[in-house]
């Protein structure tokens, strides 16, 4: 199982130029030009071993949360990483299906977690009294990846509990409208929330994310942390994605991911088909078994869905791009389902 958690978007188009890419959720090909700019400017410093703090006080200052929250990592998904080394749980659990790296973490740690599967017929909603009580490590995310959903911040409270570490993975929380849900507060024991810059920005190349959480837990994650792990580059950009000016920009980029997401939903549901309601910058949706292989054939890279536990191979995941992009695929989807119907 481990090889296929280890299976994510960018294997769907690596090497694969002539294809359309639909299976990584990262926004943009580019960082904006100002973005960029800041990228470049680094150049001058790199001699210099990097020192995160000016952007751990600007994420502090950005949630309005103390500097001994914040613990700037090199991506999201490093901090999986440090929650396995550093929190020794005895019952660890996942919510599935999700995002799959902390799962492969822990396994990589030597620990199996258990599996708390959500199910489609209940729109992969979560209830928090499902949730096995004797979990001491809870990660879930939100909105849940692949499954877009939004869970409310109620529900995500109701796990919290005495003697459990709360992981909640808001890797795509600045693509909501107003980060509606998110756990952020300066009330967060024994909770951790991660946070990616990656795929608003178009940065994924540079590894920029960060946790903020619980000060003993973060204490705790930076004991295990390899020094220097976030570039100059990295932190640079943690810093100027934190202002007020970038989060204007990313509040409006927001707006149009929920415009072009709802384009993206009706234009599947005209073909008959159902996607999974959520609010996330793409759209899971079941559309029965070979078709992904079959959109690859017409230029369409889609990320399949069974290496998510909890799918299987008739679900893929789309991300969120212009009605144009959206129309031609469907068009194609449209196609395909039909030449299958007609071999059946």
């Amino acid at each position: 199982m481990t090889e296929r958690l280890d299976h994510h978007g960018d294997v769907e188009v690596r090497g694969a130029t002539h294809l359309v890419d639909l299976a990584v959720n990262v926004r943009v090909g580019t960082p904006p030009a100002w973005l960029a700019e800041v990228i470049r400017d680094t150049t001058g410093q790199l001699a210099a071993y990097p020192d995160p703090s000016v952007a751990r006080a600007a994420v502090a200052h950005r949630h309005g949360v103390p500097e001994d929250m914040v613990l700037p990592t090199s991506g999201g998904a490093e901090a999986f990483t440090l929650i396995a080394r550093a929190i020794a749980a005895r019952r660890p659990l996942i919510v599935h299906p999700q995002f799959t790296e902390p799962e492969a973490a822990l396994r990589r740690a030597g620990r199996v977690p258990d599996r708390h599967v959500l199910r489609a017929e209940s729109g992969f909603t979560l209830d928090p009294a499902a949730v096995d009580p004797r979990a001491d490590l809870v990660l879930v995310g939100n909105p849940t990846n692949p499954t877009g959903v939004l869970h409310p911040r109620a529900t995500l409270e109701a796990l919290r509990a005495p003697g459990r570490v709360l992981v909640v993975d808001e890797a795509f929380a600045d693509a909501i409208r107003g980060e509606r849900e998110s756990l952020i507060s300066p009330d967060l024991a024994g909770v951790l929330v991660l946070r990616s810059l990656t795929k608003t920005w178009g940065v994924a190349g540079l590894r920029a994310g960060y946790v903020v959480g619980d000060p003993d837990l973060v204490a705790a994650l930076a004991e295990q942390q390899s020094p220097w792990s976030v570039s100059t580059p990295a932190a640079a950009v943690m810093a100027a994605t934190a202002t007020p000016e970038a989060l204007a920009e990313v509040a409006r980029v927001a707006e149009a991911i929920a415009r072009d997401r709802g384009h993206l939903v009706q234009a599947l549901e005209s073909i008959g088909l159902r996607p999974v309601p959520g609010e996330a910058p793409f759209v899971l949706v079941e559309v029965g078994p070979g078709i992904h292989a079959e959109l690859r054939e017409q230029g369409y890279a889609v990320r399949r869905g069974d290496t998510f536990p909890g799918l299987d191979g008739g679900w893929v995941r789309i991300a969120v791009r212009d009605a144009a992009t959206s129309d031609a695929l469907v068009r194609a989807l449209a196609e395909v389902r039909l030449r299958g119907g007609l071999r059946r």
